[in-house]
């Protein structure tokens, strides 16, 4: 099981009903509803895909400053430099911004950091650096909202600097010619969500006029869709347009750079969509920032902008192969540092596991954000990364929705050399000798924001499927109308509760499991990927629950129904043997009448017992040592009730165990030794302390039962 808590829809019937009569399909309404969209007039507005962007770019504060000053540059010839980032986002604006400029005629250099040597955003060395190359105008893109001292230096040197970014403002902006962010507390641009590329633009769009927008959009969306994708936004409103548009126009890019990687990566003459822009195309852009070592980074970037602006077909193939080599050498370190993470983790004292705060010098810098994104998924709760080099830490943080990372690095600015960012990915520069109070304070801070309630790892299920039989190719295809996918419009999930697993093999080189599901006359193929038959704690033939997306797959020629599943665990939902047995249970517990077959049913051994109890506190120190609260309790131990049960049964052996076992946790409860605080689902086991001895035949509930024997 990977995810502790699964939290599934139940869709009002009267709602599903008013969009199946507007002409929706089952599931497609039944997602819309979850969702909180509940008339046909608002899921009409929802799933329209815009071609083109209709709000004014110069709604922006600024923008009207920036585009005097863009073309000034353009009509005095001035040389020109954008300064971008070495992630997605920054390298898709750095090619608009720059290949727009060029087409004016403008001298338009690029400069991207090295993310291993500069590390990220302006720094007063490269400014100096363009100022020496003869640089009048810089301009940030997915960068620069933080920089106000290099923002100052440059002024120093004569150089005016236009800022356009999406990140979090700190309190004072920088004092450029023009500061261009959604996010200034004085804009008054509606849409708050563009990624970095999606600022960068609207700065081309602007810079084109009102006559220029939709052809200007068309040249540029498809870059802008893979940043605005790769960068996590909101997939909402403007965002929505540029991925839809840009998905739809990726066929007729102008850069045969994105041809290239799409064919080398396997998806020549196949609808990309949003999700394989995340999981496919995107790390191998990545790759070029995050594996560069020292003197090859600048290579590898350099030739990453080679393969997104040439114009050589043959020059493009040759960089998407290499760029794919590179992301397979990322993927190998990923797992070293992930492994060695999840090691150092394990010996943090409990009270410093509120948050995941790591460091190493072995690490390689590049990589610690997708592996902090690994961490904070699995063990949910924030995770800072920090690569240590001579005395200075290079962080990366990541968290999930409702956890903002950017006002935590704020409560410990006084502890960091720099931070940036936004909700849910940061940065920041910290000393080695500030990492121990550091750690102390971030713990602090998010212990205070979780108050009470532990985390756990949740998987968001749209609805169950009941009956399954409805899940047809045409509903299915239905769903498609909801892309593209991404924060805030994640791809729908399904659930199938209490299935029979018929049957589970090894597929792909032992990497991946095929699996088939059955619910009553139905049955379903499943794949569960990067999964091993080891990982999972089920087996053939027993009732299960299983979390996935629906997809169309096309084998031979003919396409049927898959399930990409996301989770599988023992099933929650009890069968019909098992609801006979708690039933049972309940009436003893109620005192009332019994036959003597039932009463031997329930009685345990004394052998049951102690098999029992012993089984009840291995479970405590188990979770004792993997809990990562800020409070542990270890005398508690959280669980499953039905799963639980079901595990107990097979602890304690003989016959009727299911029963036997409910019955003897009640038995423990009854005498004191233990206290049940019991959910829809699961039950919080508490071991008290007793300072006797405990006789377990004096529980009424046995003497009860023994009048029937």
């Amino acid at each position: 099981m990977k995810y502790q808590l699964w939290k599934i829809g139940v869709p009002d019937s009267l709602d599903v009903a008013a969009l199946r009569e507007a002409g929706y399909s089952r599931l497609l309404a039944g997602v819309l509803v979850h969702r909180g969209i509940v008339t046909p007039e608002n899921a009409a507005a929802v799933l329209e895909r815009k071609d083109t962007l209709t709000i004014s770019p110069l709604l922006m504060r600024d923008m009207n400053r920036a585009v005097q000053r863009v073309e000034q540059a353009v009509q005095n010839c001035e040389t020109v430099a954008v300064f971008g980032d070495y992630d997605v986002d920054g390298i898709t604006s750095t090619v608009i911004l720059t290949d727009y400029l060029r087409r004016r005629g403008v001298n338009c250099l690029r400069y991207i950091p090295c993310r291993i040597e500069e590390g990220y955003g302006l720094s007063e060395t490269a400014v100096h650096s363009l100022h020496e190359q003869g640089v009048t105008l810089i301009i940030t893109v997915d960068c620069g909202i933080t920089g106000n001292k290099e923002v100052d230096y440059a002024a120093s040197l004569g150089m005016d600097v236009i800022v356009t970014d999406h990140h979090e403002c700190k309190d004072t902006l920088p004092n450029a010619f023009a500061v261009v962010d959604p996010h200034r507390p004085d804009c008054p641009y509606p849409f708050k969500h563009l990624a970095g590329c999606g600022v960068a633009l609207k700065l081309v769009m602007a810079c084109g006029g009102e006559k220029e927008h939709d052809s200007l959009f068309e040249r540029y969306c498809t870059l802008a869709a893979i940043g605005t994708v790769a960068d996590v936004m909101r997939m909402e409103g403007e965002n929505r347009t540029i991925v839809s548009r840009g998905l739809e126009l990726l066929a007729q890019t102008p850069f045969p750079g994105i041809h290239a990687l799409i064919q080398e990566t396997g998806l020549g003459g196949k609808a990309v969509t949003s999700t394989q822009i995340g999981f496919v195309l995107s790390p191998r852009i990545n790759a070029a920032g995050r594996m560069g070592q020292v003197n090859l980074a600048v290579e590898y970037l350099a030739n990453l902008h080679e393969l997104l602006e040439t114009q050589d077909t043959l020059q493009a193939e040759e960089l998407a192969k290499a760029l794919c080599a590179l992301n397979r050498k990322r993927q190998e370190v990923e797992q070293e540092i992930f492994s060695d993470a999840v090691a150092r983790m394990e010996s943090l004292p409990l009270n410093q596991r509120a948050a995941l705060v790591l460091a190493s010098d072995q690490w390689h810098q590049g990589v610690i954000g997708i592996v902090a994104s690994r961490l904070s998924e699995k063990y949910a709760r924030p995770c800072f990364m920090i690569y240590l080099h001579d005395g200075i830490g290079k962080g990366s943080c990541r968290s999930g929705p409702g956890f903002n990372l950017f006002a935590a690095l704020e409560s410990c600015a006084g502890l960091l050399d720099q931070f940036g960012g936004h909700e849910l990915a940061a940065g920041f520069t910290i000393r080695e000798e500030n990492l121990d109070e550091f750690r102390v304070r971030i713990n602090d801070y998010i212990r205070r924001a979780a108050g009470t309630e532990r985390p756990v790892s949740s998987l968001d299920v749209d609805l169950a499927l009941s009956p399954p039989v409805d899940v047809t190719l045409e509903e299915v295809t239905a769903l498609e109308r909801l892309e593209p996918y991404g924060t805030g419009n994640a791809k729908p999930v399904f659930a199938l509760l209490g299935c029979r697993l018929e049957s589970m093999q090894s597929v792909g080189q032992g990497r991946h499991l095929k699996i088939r599901l059955s619910k009553g006359t139905v049955q379903f193929d499943a794949i569960f990927f990067s999964v091993t038959p080891e990982n999972v704690d089920v087996c053939p033939g027993m009732r299960v629950d299983a979390a996935f997306y629906l997809q169309p797959n096309t084998f031979r020629g003919v396409t049927t129904v898959q399930l990409q599943l996301l989770d599988l665990r023992p099933s929650r939902t009890p069968g019909r043997h098992e609801t006979e047995a708690l039933s049972l249970l309940q009436r003893v517990l109620g005192g009332e009448s019994l036959t003597a077959q039932q009463a031997r049913a329930l009685n345990p051994s004394r052998e049951q017992f102690a098999a029992c109890w012993k089984a009840v506190r291995r479970t405590i120190r188990v979770q004792a040592a993997q809990n990562f609260a800020a409070e542990p309790r270890p005398q508690t131990a959280e669980v499953d009730t039905l799963p639980y049960l079901r595990w107990l049964s097979a602890q304690t052996g003989g016959t009727e165990t299911f029963l036997r076992a409910a019955f003897a946790l009640e038995i423990f409860r009854e005498r004191g030794l233990l206290s049940l605080e019991r959910a829809p689902e699961t039950m919080r086991i508490t071991c008290e302390p007793v300072p006797e001895k405990v006789d377990l035949t004096a529980c009424p509930y046995l003497l009860h039962l023994r009048e029937y024997l």
